[in-house]
């Protein structure tokens, strides 16, 4: 049997606009429509002093514009029943509107207002610098997520993958108005960007509101020193006394970047391994067969020059040396043995079913083909993604699973 990814009657386009700046369109009807930019920066482009400056600039730049205030700016989207969001990671910058059909020139003219003309008011600044504080306060209060920062921190010491999103207090309190500024108009330039849009309306329309609203937007290449590589040897480490209810662990290895040929044999090892499906191994082997664990997972973050996998699980803190053998034996057997072909359809029409899901998700449809301009400058769909992991053979899985044999694992546990 084979499985057959549904287009959802999506039609992707990517075009390259006049000034140079690219944007993809998908042409879906749909109650809701989505406008937004896609910007090649993140924390990993910070320089020392400016750690969380990229979270902290995509914060701010709603915070007042040289023709509008902040409230302004909120009531825009709002007023309509719409929504302006945001989210930074380590390589990218997402700032983007969902909002009832017929809005797109709206959106076009906000956004483009935002990334062309931010000024990033002082008193402004100070109140957002107390909300960021208090997150950074929140994450730290979650061992579950911050055993990952702590982890990677390790793992990439003293490289630009090496420290955390958020920043920290001390660096927050240093950013001011021209600091944001000079950051924005760093990164966010015509070849660094990324224009998206979901919707009904016509494309030769769409891009035609574009060119008018992003005419201003600033060119020239971005100069970058950002390159990563894993600096340390092989590490396990545990901090605490164990007085906890709960040790929360990671475990990762490093695997090739995101251009990796390689990159779609790890998606599906990443989904049989710990994927989000219930009869993953691990979760199987930990929760199901042993109750060990209040979670196990496995994931996959793949960066332009490397990537890793981390599997993460929180048990007891006296059960987590047995639930790392037990991981290593799963390691072991992805990486030691070729997985029988009937192991490998089954494996495939899941993964492959999940992509039909989640092609249902107008918002991720249109971010992730967002992300594949950003980063491949090509629209790479769904449809694309199955009839690679289609082609897979069990000789090919094998070859990239000897990556992931334990002793390439560090780890590092919070108890």
């Amino acid at each position: 049997m084979t499985a057959k990814l549904l287009d959802n009657q999506s039609d992707y386009t990517m075009v390259t606009l006049s000034s140079g700046l690219r944007l993809v369109y998908i042409k879906r009807n749909s109650v809701a429509e989505i406008f937004g930019v896609a910007t090649n920066v993140g924390s990993r482009d910070e320089m020392p002093g400016e750690y969380g400056l990229a979270h902290f600039v995509e914060h701010t730049i709603f915070k007042g514009t040289s023709k509008r205030r902040a409230n302004s700016i909120i009531n825009c989207m709002e007023s309509v029943g719409g929504e302006l969001t945001a989210y930074t990671t380590k390589e990218e910058t997402f700032i983007y509107s969902i909002f009832p059909q017929g809005n797109a020139s709206r959106a076009i003219n906000l956004i483009s207002e935002l990334v062309n003309n931010s000024i990033f008011p002082d008193n402004e600044l100070d109140k957002e610098r107390e909300v960021v504080a208090e997150e950074i306060d929140s994450y730290l209060d979650s061992p579950s997520e911050a055993v990952y920062d702590d982890f990677d921190d390790m793992l990439f010491a003293e490289s630009p993958l090496g420290h955390n999103i958020l920043g920290n207090k001390e660096s927050l309190g240093s950013f001011n108005s021209d600091v944001c500024r000079k950051f924005l108009n760093r990164f966010y330039r015509v070849s660094n960007m990324v224009v998206f849009y979901i919707g009904n309306e016509n494309i030769i329309k769409i891009a035609k509101r574009i060119e008018s609203h992003f005419g201003e937007l600033r060119g020239g290449e971005i100069k970058r020193d950002n390159k990563s590589s894993i600096t340390t040897k092989r590490f396990e480490e545990i901090r605490g006394d164990g007085a906890n209810h709960q040790g929360h662990t990671v475990m990762g290895a490093p695997i090739p970047s995101i251009y990796s040929p390689e990159r779609h044999s790890y998606a599906l090892i990443n989904n049989i391994l710990g994927g989000p499906g219930m009869n993953s191994r691990l979760n199987v082997s930990l929760r199901e067969r042993r109750g060990l664990v209040y979670s196990v997972e496995s994931s996959l973050a793949m960066y332009s020059d490397i990537g890793v996998m981390a599997i993460y699980f929180g048990c007891n803190p006296e059960d987590t040396q047995r639930c790392k053998r037990l991981i290593e034996t799963e390691l072991r057997r992805i990486s030691d043995y070729q997985i029988p072909e009937s192991t490998l359809r089954r494996a495939k029409r899941q993964y492959i079913g999940q992509l039909t899901i989640a092609t249902a998700s107008t918002e991720q449809t249109i971010l992730s083909a967002a992300r594949s301009v950003l980063f491949r400058n090509e629209v790479v769909t769904p449809k694309d993604i199955a009839k690679q992991i289609e082609r897979l053979t069990s000789v090919e899985i094998h070859a990239a699973a000897q990556m992931l044999h334990p002793d390439n694992f560090s780890s590092l546990t919070l108890s």
